[in-house]
């Protein structure tokens, strides 16, 4: 598919953002790069499906557990 620059910018085909509410943009290497931002970001889920260990202590410990 090719586009046409316009006065405005970029018109970019509704099709290919579908479910998309806001991108993040920077040119790199010539090319414009376009990634989603409402999507979320893994990081937060950590820690929302916590395991039991058995261990009481080990939210406040972990380094000690992982590590010695």
């Amino acid at each position: 598919m090719t586009i046409k620059v316009t006065p405005n910018g970029l018109i970019i085909p509704g099709e290919f953002l579908e479910g998309i509410e806001e991108f993040e943009i920077w040119k790199e290497d010539g090319l414009i790069v376009l990634i989603p931002t409402n999507e979320p970001d893994p990081i937060l889920e950590f820690g929302k499906h916590p395991v039991i260990s058995g261990v009481p202590d080990a939210s406040v410990n972990h380094d000690k557990y992982i590590y010695g």
